[in-house]
């Protein structure tokens, strides 16, 4: 999850370097399919930790970890390195499974190629029970393949619609409090409209056009659609009838009917300057909005499709690479790091959602009467990648080797229908095309 522009950085895999980061992976190969395990070893001596450099105030939050960690004992010694975030996934494809470090990090959608491709080892036998218990439901979601855990985050990811509490209510427009009143998707529509007849221009909405949707934006930010709409991008290993469903065609049009209205936000101030009511987009971008609108900002789900609100989640994860020799130290290690206090100090850094129960229930931002409340409401009702239920929210995007055909083909469709081609055509030629790719690769599964 590494986007790299100013709006997108290191929050929920929006942007341009997991795009590059899932090309790499896509052109890697195909792996074995097996599961490989890291040898238990003594708990003593010295760990490499592997992770990507993001924001500054994310780094010196993870450096100070390790220092701390570090003092802490005198039987581990961890050896941490920081690679460019840009180059992150590429470096941990083209390095041999026999030469992963101890304890790496990696991109939420990544980790089932790296299972895939025996780069990562399962997590069970070396954390602690308690680690494990207190990881939020959502977070051992994207981190699980067949019941066992390759991965476990710091932090997660949360997705909306800012709203401009003035501007909606000069619209006359009645807009959800929580997910208990969520708007549908004509509920959606008639407020862009509403709001068209106060606004001079006619735009009201900002779906944060100016990257495109061919990327990883397309499929975090919209795959909700598909999910609201009762679809799947894969269910039960295929595409076809799941991702191109009547359902899902149907809200493609939707979302295609919303273009009159989009801000194209070049320069991403659309929603903090005042020229639209609306911004479809995640967490990161609190910050700002809370400094330019105040009291004005509302915090609101994404509109209902007919099988309930949905949001994405995931993000960046920790797990212990397949070649290691000693995944007790690497246990250690990783308990420490995901405890309460360095969670609290991640989290405060770059403003993403704990993905701890304790370090989330006491987040000032997203405990309850928190003003990001709703993206933990959210998170508390997690789907997996697979059981999309009416009634849970945050879905995990497909936990599969072959997820990045699934996310390129998906965001190549969305583009396609956001630009004008009929939603039936883009998305059936999409969900051939990970089909194909299925079962040239024999279904990419991982035992």
């Amino acid at each position: 999850m590494s986007p790299t522009s100013r709006r997108y950085r290191r929050t929920a895999c929006t942007g341009l370097s997991l795009a590059l980061s899932l090309a790499a992976l896509a052109a890697c190969g195909g792996g074995s399919g097996g599961d490989a395990s890291a040898s238990a070893g003594s708990g003593k001596g010295t760990i490499s930790v592997w992770a990507h450099q993001g924001q500054k105030s994310e780094d010196t939050a993870l450096q100070s970890a390790v220092k701390s960690f570090n003092s802490s004992q005198d039987k581990i010694k961890v050896e941490l390195k920081l690679i460019p975030g840009n180059d992150y996934t590429k470096t941990i494809t083209a390095t041999d499974a026999s030469e992963m470090p101890d304890v790496m990090e990696f991109d939420g959608p990544t980790m089932a190629n790296f299972v895939y491709n025996k780069k990562l080892a399962p997590i069970d036998s070396y954390v602690s029970a308690k680690t494990l218990a207190n990881a939020t439901d959502a977070n051992k979601a994207q981190g699980g393949i067949g019941g066992k855990h390759y991965g476990l985050g710091m932090y997660d990811s949360g997705l909306g619609v800012f709203g401009n509490k003035k501007l909606l209510d000069a619209a006359g427009v009645k807009y959800p409090t929580g997910l208990s009143d969520d708007w549908t998707a004509d509920q959606f529509t008639a407020a862009l409209k509403a709001l068209k007849a106060k606004d001079a221009g006619g735009k009201v909405l900002d779906l944060q056009e100016s990257t495109g949707y061919a990327n990883e934006w397309g499929t975090y930010g919209f795959a909700p659609v598909v999910w609201s709409a009762g679809g799947s991008l894969l269910k039960d290993g295929k595409a076809e009838g799941a991702l191109d469903s009547p359902a899902v065609v149907s809200a493609m049009k939707t979302f295609h009917s919303w273009k009159p209205y989009v801000d194209p936000n070049t320069d991403g101030n659309a929603f903090a300057k005042g020229r639209v009511a609306l911004s479809w987009v995640g967490h990161w971008m609190y910050p700002a909005y809370s400094k330019a609108l105040g009291s004005d900002l509302v915090v609101l789900p994404l509109p209902d499709f007919g099988n309930g609100p949905k949001a994405g989640q995931g993000s960046w994860a920790w797990g212990i690479g397949a070649g290691s020799k000693n995944g007790k130290a690497a246990g250690a290690f990783l308990d420490y790091l995901l405890n309460d206090t360095n969670v609290t100090a991640m989290t405060k850094a770059n403003g993403a959602p704990p993905a701890t129960k304790t370090a989330l229930a006491a987040s000032p931002l997203y405990k309850r009467g928190g003003p990001l409340q709703l993206f933990a409401d959210q998170l508390a009702k997690p789907c997996g990648d697979s059981d999309i239920t009416k009634s849970c929210v945050a879905v995990t995007r497909p936990v599969s080797a072959g997820y990045p055909t699934i996310t390129a083909k998906f965001s190549d469709a969305l583009s396609a229908v956001y630009g004008g081609a009929a939603p039936k055509s883009a998305l059936s030629k999409a969900a051939r095309a990970i089909d194909r790719d299925f079962s040239d690769n024999a279904g990419y599964k991982i035992p």
